[in-house]
């Protein structure tokens, strides 16, 4: 009997000049992936991140420079740090964020996401951003050398001048830069408070009196208020000129803002006292400081206690205002104080050089 032969066909062999569809579909997909994470690096977002930045010792150097020079007093050798603390900032005008930074920040435990308009004037460039900072800096060093010196029991005079005015408001044309108020209304002034207070006892587009000490003359000007919001404003940025005893001059560097104020007030008090303020231990901070002593509020409460802890400081003084932002959020070993006024401040700082416990805290 015959049977018929079985002819096994031989396995198919692909062409080594061809992909196969699998492996094509898998090359395009990859290749539309990464085009499409291209893209999205590229977009911009209207966001900005918070991370901790250095700490710096008021009472060190910068640069081969003391950050805190005296001149004009005898000034005494110390130890120990008085550390302000910073945040780095991604985002904001002229530096739009990514995807990728927004997924980098929001797996990093240190890092916080903020819209853009929370940290930066809606509209503003990164040069106006850039001057603003610069201005709030150089204000926040005269009044912590002001504040620090007037709790010595030396006098400052100080007073108020136009640092800018806003063009096409009522003091455009009328009020220069340079002009010192020393009036309104015919009431004399003595402080930021006063100016305010006299001018918002108009409304907007009134004619209030401004006398003002230009080129050493006195001049009364007429000036038509304006609306900012729902305040009435003269319609210029005002900077607060001091009458030093002595030199004092402050340089962190390329920094920006007013938070580091009240430790720059403490390092210029602690130069001029004898004796290391510290007691050699190493204390970190923040918070403005107003002519008055008090200790205001600041943003990025949590990276700068991170910042803090990262550069080895025990202790960190904080300003009472922002103590709900911490809740939760103090890294072990390190002891948080805190402060509303430069009063409290200086306490502290001796309280915690003398080692005592129970010092105000945020819990």
């Amino acid at each position: 009997m015959k049977v018929a032969e079985r002819h096994t066909a031989p396995p198919w062999q692909p062409d080594p000049g061809r992909l196969s569809p699998r492996v094509a579909r898998l090359l395009w997909a990859a290749f539309v992936g990464i085009t499409l994470a291209a893209v999205i690096a590229l977009i911009p977002l209207p966001y900005a991140i918070l991370r901790p930045g250095p700490a710096t010792n008021t009472l060190g150097q910068v640069a081969g420079k003391p950050l805190v020079a005296i001149e004009g007093a005898t000034t005494y050798p110390t130890e120990g740090a008085l550390d302000f603390t910073t945040v780095s900032v991604v985002g904001g005008p002229g530096r739009r964020v990514n995807a990728w930074d927004l997924l980098g920040a929001a797996i990093d435990p240190s890092a916080e996401i903020f819209d853009e308009d929370q940290l930066f004037p809606k509209g503003a460039t990164s040069e106006e951003v850039k001057e603003e900072n610069a201005l709030e800096m150089t204000t926040s060093q005269h009044e912590a050398a002001a504040v620090a010196l007037r709790s010595l029991g030396k006098s400052v005079p100080n007073s108020y001048v136009v640092a800018s005015v806003t063009k096409g408001s009522g003091a455009d044309g009328v009020l220069l830069a340079g002009d010192v108020i020393t009036g309104v209304d015919g009431e004399a002034v003595a402080s930021m408070v006063d100016i305010q207070r006299l001018v918002r006892t108009h409304k907007a587009g009134e004619d209030v009196t401004v006398s003002v000490r230009r080129d050493g003359a006195a001049k009364d000007l007429i000036v038509r208020t304006t609306a900012s919001g729902d305040t009435v404003v003269l319609g210029v940025r005002l900077r607060m000129d001091y009458d030093f005893p002595v030199a004092v001059t402050i340089d962190a560097g390329d920094v920006g803002g007013p938070s580091a104020g009240t430790m720059f007030a403490l390092a210029v008090r602690d130069l001029l006292t004898p004796g290391a303020m510290t007691g050699g231990k190493k204390i970190a901070g923040t918070g403005t400081i107003d002519d008055a002593g008090t200790v205001g509020p600041i943003g990025g409460i949590r990276q700068k206690i991170v910042g803090a802890k990262e550069a080895g400081a025990g202790y960190f003084l904080a300003p009472a205002a922002n103590c709900p932002e911490l809740a939760g959020h103090v890294p072990d070993d390190i002891t948080v104080v805190k402060i509303a006024t430069f009063d409290e401040a200086v306490s502290a700082v001796d309280g915690i050089a003398a080692g005592k416990t129970g010092l105000p805290s945020c819990s």
